[in-house]
C-alpha cells in the first residue's frame, strides 16, 4: 500500500510473521517492511538481545555494517545483515536471537530466510 505525505509517495509499514521448526527447536520469524529496508528478528521466544544494521555502500561491493545494541563478539546479526542487504540491495535490521553453539543451525535458520525471500519477496 503507498501513501502520500506532503506530494511525497512512500509505503506503508507491513508486517510479515512465520515459524519454523528447525532440529526440534520452534524459530519465528519477523519482518517489518519499510521504504527502503527492513527489519529481521529471527529466535526461539520474544527478546532483542542484539541489533545489526546494514547498507550498501557506493564505496565499495560489500554492504556497511555495524553492531548497534548487543554483545560485539557475536557477529552472527552483523554477518546476516550484511548478506540480506547486499542479496535485497535495501537497509536492512537484523536481531538474531539464536545461540551460536552450532553453525549448523545458523546455516539452516539462514536457509529458511532465503526461502522465504524467495517465496514472499514483497515481504522484504
Amino acid at each position: 500500500m503507498t501513501e502520500t505525505l506532503n506530494g511525497t509517495a512512500f509505503d506503508a509499514l507491513t508486517v510479515h510473521n512465520f515459524s519454523e521448526k528447525i532440529l526440534e527447536q520452534v524459530f519465528h520469524f519477523h519482518v517489518m517492511k519499510f521504504n527502503g529496508g527492513f527489519f529481521l528478528w529471527v529466535g526461539p521466544s520474544p527478546v532483542l538481545s542484539n541489533l545489526a544494521v546494514s547498507m550498501s555502500s557506493k564505496y565499495d561491493s560489500m554492504p556497511l555494517s555495524t553492531l548497534v545494541m548487543g554483545d560485539p563478539s557475536n557477529t552472527a546479526p552483523n554477518s546476516l545483515a550484511q548478506r540480506l542487504a547486499k542479496k535485497t540491495n535495501k537497509q536492512v535490521f537484523v536481531s538474531y536471537s539464536i545461540p551460536v553453539t552450532d553453525s549448523n543451525l545458523s546455516l539452516l535458520v539462514e536457509n529458511r530466510i532465503k526461502k522465504e525471500l524467495e517465496l514472499h519477496p514483497q515481504h522484504f
